[in-house]
């Protein structure tokens, strides 16, 4: 059964940093597109940043471009997301997510929600100014 457990979010103050982890059980992280997104009050869940299977290639949205820094540890079969400088716009939940397909999946499918199969149950992140 595949799992997937978000952890360290939490309340920091604007330019602050934090490090989000993504742990999967199930399931290699290194055989799968995985991503994350997140989801503030009142709007649509959105494309934050993705990592393709295997290799390094590394997407992020332009709105944390700079800042974010998604990553992956196959030993630990788990995946990051380094938030640097963050802003109170940054407030939302942020949920991990893994593609069903191993060794699938384009570039727009992997900035998409519905390209996922598998979600995490969020962490909260607030930012406040």
């Amino acid at each position: 059964q595949v799992q997937l457990v978000e952890s360290g979010g939490g309340l920091v103050q604007a330019g602050d940093s934090l490090t989000l982890s993504c742990a999967a059980s199930g399931r290699t992280v290194s055989s799968y597109g995985m991503g994350w997104f997140r989801q503030a009050p009142g709007k649509e869940r959105e494309f934050v940043a993705a990592i393709k299977w295997i290799g390094s290639a590394t997407y992020t949205a332009d709105s944390v471009k700079g800042r974010f820094t998604i990553s992956r540890d196959n030993a630990k079969n788990t995946m990051y997301l380094q938030m640097n400088s963050l802003k109170p716009e940054d407030t939302a939940v942020y949920y991990c997510a893994q593609r069903q397909t191993p060794y699938s999946g384009t570039v727009f499918e992997l900035r998409q929600p519905a390209g996922y199969h598998y979600w995490g149950q969020g962490t909260q992140v607030t930012v406040s100014s």
